[in-house]
């Protein structure tokens, strides 16, 4: 198994005409899940005591189960949070995993720790972070927002000391993602939701009457989010900050998705206050255009998160009493590959200011997107939208009209919008973060509803 043989060789070729292949395509097929039985007729049993030989294994990768999987990077797959990694990106993947590299020491991983660091600093200096302001990349904005309030609570109990609550909480708007109730179950820790304005933003003065409801002392962070996932809204940053300030609690932003458009000049301001946070996370591979899995992960005061984050052992020594720097002392992870590289590669492959311009196409995209909304009598906006997920209805629709369309559309190969829901509404969504997605394409698909 471990010898570079002839066999080797020829799988090697054909992986990398698979690559090349797939890279060419331009638009990739859509594809798209099949049932269970369909996929067992066709692939069978693949994991047998023999092996299938390297050519049959990636013959039914390439032929059976890839075009079972949606393509994300396809231009009309407008649902959730899509991703589209750049050609660099994409084949740098390739390379690190090639070159085995242990990502979590300094000592083992020196060079792609340089790396990465660079990309995060990247990301802190559009923030506004301080020259100190450092972290890790982490599997996703999940493990980014643990990670971060493993850190808030750690800070929080030390100063506490002696003095603390019976059970801990934290702060968060009730349109914050998901991975906020996980963390709370994690931790075994309590949540204090916050009432969104009409806009579905949590406000400072929002946030300051729901601490001062609650009490402040068993708080230990506040959350506000950068971009939320179903409507895109960026809750108020500078409110957060100076309610942190004055109740000594932990800020972070969870702007896993809109983050990115702190590269976008024509969005910056919508982040105002996004300097003071003490933690922040972003994943690259939503809307700067790395591969799946990224999430940037970052701390004001580094020191903080790794007096929480830093395990111990004999064997683990030699790179605790090293002074470098160590991507496992800042989250919830030891082991990890250095998933920043592809972001790295990217960004010192075509510079800063490509990121900037193709975050500003999808911003101009989701705008021409929200005007065919508007110009169409069938159709109505939900919210106006805040970076670049364009929420609305289709007049006289039920929830089954929307997804006969979405299966529909997805079945001829055409284009992946799922609907969701709005306070129990059923309506539709366009999440653009694709620079290959066009005003024409998303004026295509408004144009299937008409009927």
């Amino acid at each position: 198994m471990h010898t570079f043989d002839a066999d080797t060789e020829r799988l090697l070729q054909q992986a990398i005409d698979y690559a090349r292949l797939r890279l060419r395509l331009d638009p990739v097929p859509l594809d798209g899940a099949k049932p269970p039985a369909v996929i067992r007729e066709a692939a069978g049993q693949t994991i047998t005591p023999e092996g299938l030989g390297g050519d049959e294994a990636l013959r039914l990768f390439t032929e059976v189960l890839a075009p079972a999987c949606l393509s994300v990077d396809n231009p009309r797959y407008l649902s959730f949070i899509p991703a589209a990694p750049t050609e660099a990106a994409t084949l740098f993947d390739l390379v690190v995993g090639a070159s085995s590299i242990y990502g979590g020491s300094w000592l083992e991983g020196a060079g792609a720790v340089y790396a990465e660091n660079q990309a995060l600093r990247w990301i802190a200096d559009l923030a506004g972070l301080p020259p100190e302001a450092g972290g890790c990349f982490v599997q996703g904005g999940t493990n980014g927002n643990l990670s971060s309030l493993v850190a808030a609570r750690h800070t929080a109990m030390a100063r506490r000391e002696g003095d603390r609550p019976a059970r801990w909480a934290f702060v968060c708007s009730i349109e914050a993602h998901s991975s906020m109730q996980h963390a709370a179950r994690v931790m075994d820790v309590d949540i204090v939701t916050v009432p969104v304005d009409d806009h579905g933003r949590m406000t400072g003065d929002a946030l300051r009457a729901a601490v001062a409801d609650h009490g402040a002392d068993d708080l230990f962070a506040i959350v506000a989010t950068g971009g939320t996932t179903n409507y895109g809204v960026v809750d108020d940053i500078r409110g957060a900050v100076e309610v942190g300030r004055e109740h000594n609690l932990w800020v972070h932003v969870d702007g896993a998705y809109g983050l990115a458009a702190l590269c976008a000049p024509s969005a910056r301001d919508i982040f105002d206050g996004i300097e003071g946070v003490d933690s922040l996370i972003v994943d690259p591979h939503k809307w700067l255009f790395a591969p799946f899995d990224a999430c940037a992960l970052i701390y004001r005061d580094p020191a903080l998160a790794k007096a929480a984050h830093t395990q111990t052992a004999g064997y683990l020594e030699a790179i605790n009493e090293d002074s470098e720097w160590n991507p496992s002392d800042y989250a919830v992870h030891l082991s990890r590959r250095p998933r920043g590289l592809p972001l790295w590669f990217s960004l010192a492959t075509h510079g800063t200011q490509a990121y900037t311009d193709a975050v500003e196409q999808t911003l101009a995209v989701a705008r021409s997107a929200a005007d065919g909304v508007r110009k169409r009598e069938y159709l109505e906006l939900v919210r106006e939208p805040n970076l670049s997920v364009v929420v609305f209805r289709r007049l006289g629709w039920k929830r089954e009209d929307y997804y006969a369309w979405s299966d529909r559309m997805l079945a001829a190969n055409f284009a992946f919008v799922l609907p969701t829901t709005h306070y129990g509404e059923t309506v539709t969504r366009f999440a653009v973060v694709n620079p290959r997605t066009t005003e024409a394409d998303v004026a295509l698909i408004l144009d299937t509803m008409a009927g």
